[in-house]
């Protein structure tokens, strides 16, 4: 399969790269990052998709993973404006050109389009309730995508794994204080359900080939507090868990708004791909094997500077 990547510096993106381009032929989107990178890319500003189109026609992907997005909370409330811009009118664009060519096209969203106040598991069913910027721009992404296409794939997710920068994800955070003995806090009472970002990409591709359309969750079956997850990198990277100190988001000192709940249910997906997800240790584990085999700086490597 011919697969097209905007945003492939993310660390979705990278990953997603990495993962697929022994089995699919990759070509990848992004704004000149990457220079070195063992598969096609093709340096474009995406922040107007208005020459998406042409991209289509003369690179002719059989699907695209959209994994460009103004991903930065506290970035999304300094500019709403951009964030509405590459949040929601580029995937709307990019779903309306994929439709006309009959292209397969996967959107992703976010956990946080849920407000937080549900005790239970978050279904696909639920009514969102954003409190950020960046989570109401998500949400009206969905909506544009899944209107212009409704055989689109809209993923809501929640990752972690190694980016190009080293900064990127809550367990590089916890990784790169730990080793360099440096406390840190980690929320007590902000619930969510991390996925190794590999795990995302390989369903990604699954969906894809299952034809499956509509919106999912598509997250680790499990829910635990960004405190515990904390701990689970330290005990798996064998550093000190008494570093983490537990603290609460309300002292958090954060601008956007956080959900205390973002636990979502993945019975939806399980039952539509015939098994199920990625238990959040097997995960884990890979995610330290990749440190130990030297994963972080391979990537880091396709980089420009």
């Amino acid at each position: 399969m011919k697969l097209l990547i905007p945003g492939v510096s993310g660390l979705l993106g990278i990953n997603l790269a990495q993962e697929m381009m022994g089995k699919h032929e990759i070509i990848g989107i992004d704004r000149g990052k990457l220079n070195n990178a063992p598969f096609e890319v093709l340096h474009r500003d995406l922040s107007d998709a208005s020459g998406f189109d042409s991209i289509l026609d003369s690179e002719k992907p059989e699907a695209v993973i959209n994994c460009a997005a103004l991903a930065n909370l506290e970035d999304c409330e300094e500019n709403p404006e951009l964030a509405k811009q590459i949040n929601v009118d580029v995937p709307r664009q990019m779903a309306r050109a994929c439709k006309a060519k009959n292209i397969p096209f996967v959107h992703i969203s976010t956990d946080a389009v849920f407000d937080g106040e549900k005790d239970d598991f978050y279904t696909e069913d639920d009514k969102p309730n954003p409190l950020s910027v960046y989570a109401k721009t998500k949400l009206e992404g969905e909506w544009a995508v899944l209107t212009e296409s409704p055989e689109a794939i809209v993923a809501r997710v929640n990752f972690y794994g190694w980016s190009l920068n080293g900064r990127r994800s809550l367990a590089e955070f916890f990784v790169n204080n730990l080793m360099n003995n440096k406390s840190m806090s980690g929320f007590t009472d902000v619930l969510f359900c991390p996925m190794l970002v590999n795990d995302t990409a390989r369903l990604l591709v699954k969906m894809l080939e299952k034809n499956l359309h509509g919106l999912y969750h598509l997250v680790g079956p499990h829910a635990m507090s960004k405190y515990q997850f904390g701990v689970e990198i330290a005990r798996k990277f064998k550093l000190k868990e008494s570093e983490i100190t537990p603290k609460s988001v309300v002292f958090g000192g954060l601008i956007a708004k956080r959900s205390n709940n973002l636990s979502l249910s993945t019975r939806k997906l399980s039952t539509d791909l015939g098994e199920s997800l990625p238990e959040f240790s097997t995960g884990l584990n890979e995610f330290y094997t990749q440190y130990a085999q030297g994963y972080p700086q391979k990537i880091r490597s396709y980089q420009q500077f």
